[in-house]
């Protein structure tokens, strides 16, 4: 039986006024979906690009990509989850409501020792860290990396978690306060780059050598830069664009910059298969509990201001990660 729920809804794309709170029809969860009340609703930047359309979206459209909450019901054929189990995801559109169906292969149960708002905080920044420095670039001990926009909320785990993997780690940001944000949270060395050259800065670091990697989520600010910064045969990992988008970029001159690797990568391609998800939640779970990634605790605002928080977010104003109570 078809019963009602409520989220944040928008009919087109635009600035924060286009969110509407609005009834929403709750169906029964279809074979292999699962019925879940969200308890917290994670806010990321990527929000942001599907409610400005940068990231298409069918619209009308309940935005959000992370939640936690309390399962309720499960379809036809689910058998691992059952009413009661707290379960988190990452990579899902339609978290901005109070009830939501979802895939059960897209949840993963919270451990014991993780609270619902931490989890909601986490699971896409948490996960993105973990492919990252796992598997787009297998983070060794010894190396020095960059990570732009290191108080930023993916910035703070991914440079805590690179540290831990015994990386000396360079972080970017954009003001003093953030600055302190990054030295604790796993930088060794911190830029300032609306005063400092990050390029020169990075080179007088490195002896010259340069780094064979940079995490880039600033992009149009940084990208050009950035290559500047690689080892011969580096990689440029660009995984957002809080700053615009890249133009469009002749490849010869990856070639002219040291036969240099450029890749932009998602969460949601690193863990479309149920195993991947699995192995990526895991790592994150264990490493936050065993405390060489700390979560610092959320900010928290109740879903209905969704459009504030996305003001601020959009702004750059804020640092960690903030957290939406239904």
């Amino acid at each position: 039986m078809t019963t009602t729920t409520w989220g944040m809804r928008i009919h087109r794309t635009g600035d924060t006024g286009e969110f509407h709170r609005e009834d929403l029809p709750l169906p029964p969860p279809s074979a292999n979906e699962v019925r879940i009340r969200h308890t917290a609703v994670g806010l990321n930047y990527i929000d942001i690009y599907h409610r400005t359309g940068l990231y298409p979206v069918t619209l009308p459209a309940v935005l959000g990509m992370e939640g936690a909450g309390v399962v309720e019901e499960g379809g036809a054929g689910v058998t691992d989850l059952r009413a009661g189990d707290r379960v988190a995801y990452a990579g899902t559109l339609g978290a901005y409501a109070l009830h939501r169906n979802i895939p059960a292969d897209r949840l993963v149960k919270i451990p014991n020792g993780v609270d619902d708002v931490t989890a909601a905080s986490m699971m896409l920044k948490g996960m993105t860290a973990q492919f990252l420095v796992r598997r787009t670039h297998a983070v060794t001990a010894g190396e020095t990396v960059l990570v732009h926009a290191a108080a930023g909320g993916v910035g703070q785990l991914l440079c805590q978690w690179a540290a831990h993997l015994g990386a000396t780690v360079i972080g970017t940001v954009g003001s003093r306060a953030k600055a302190d944000v990054a030295r604790a949270h796993g930088c060794a060395h911190v830029v300032l780059y609306r005063e400092d050259d990050f390029v020169a800065r990075v080179r007088e670091i490195t002896g010259a050598r340069g780094v064979p990697v940079v995490y880039d989520s600033v992009g149009a600010d940084t990208f050009m830069r950035s290559l500047d910064c690689l080892q011969p045969r580096g990689l440029m990992v660009c995984f957002g664009q809080s700053s615009g988008p890249v133009p469009p970029l002749d490849i010869i001159t990856l070639s002219q910059k040291g036969s240099l690797f450029l890749t932009r990568p998602t969460l949601m391609t690193y863990t479309t298969r149920r195993e991947d998800l699995l192995t990526s939640a895991a790592e994150l779970f264990d490493v936050v509990r065993a405390g060489h990634v700390r979560v610092e605790p959320a900010r928290t605002l109740p879903l209905v201001e969704v459009a504030r928080a996305h003001q601020e977010l959009g702004s750059r104003s804020t640092s960690g990660a903030t957290v939406l109570l239904p």
